[in-house]
């Protein structure tokens, strides 16, 4: 296991730290890690109903494109992530969800981020009205999950966040 030598922030932003780490590897060689510290986030595959699923659309400015996704957010400080899985579902979509799961956890980006990525199935929904924050334009789209699943197979969905919370919820249906 490696082990920190020293540590030095580097930058510290509105969501998201950096730090820089003189790491003493396994190997007996010190080197430096960059790490990018998150408070975590959450992924919602909710369901309308039986075969269907919701997924919003949104311009990704770090990746140059708007994306088709599951609604997501990030956790905020002292908040437990079903609690943010349903917050983060109201703002981006106006669906509030009667039933909410837990069905995985995951590292995003192991190799440079900390951050983790809760995902829940929603269920027993009922329409409301988005929330959204001043820097977000959101369009909803509800869809067949069979479609959700073919729009994975041909690419127009490429977040792996989307991906893998499809694959995981619908991939048995």
């Amino acid at each position: 296991m490696s082990k920190p030598l020293e540590q030095k922030i580097e930058f510290k932003g509105k969501r998201i730290i950096v730090r820089k780490d003189k790491v003493l590897e396994q190997s007996g060689k010190e080197t430096i890690r960059e790490v990018v510290l998150h408070p975590g986030a959450v992924s919602i595959v909710a369901r309308p109903s039986a075969g269907k699923v919701i997924l919003i659309r949104q311009h990704r400015y770090a990746a140059g494109e708007t994306l088709i996704e599951l609604p997501a957010g990030t956790i905020d400080p002292g908040e437990d992530p079903t609690e943010t899985a349903r917050r983060e579902l109201l703002e981006e979509t106006g669906y509030q969800a009667a039933s909410i799961h837990h069905r995985a956890t995951y590292f995003t980006t192991p190799g440079f981020t900390n951050e983790l990525m809760y995902l829940f199935e929603a269920t027993d929904l009922k329409v409301g009205e988005q929330n959204l924050e001043d820097d977000e334009a959101i369009e909803v789209i509800i869809t067949s999950s069979k479609e959700a699943l073919l729009m994975i197979e041909e690419g127009a969905i490429h977040d792996a966040k989307t991906m893998l919370g499809l694959l995981i919820v619908l991939g048995g249906s």
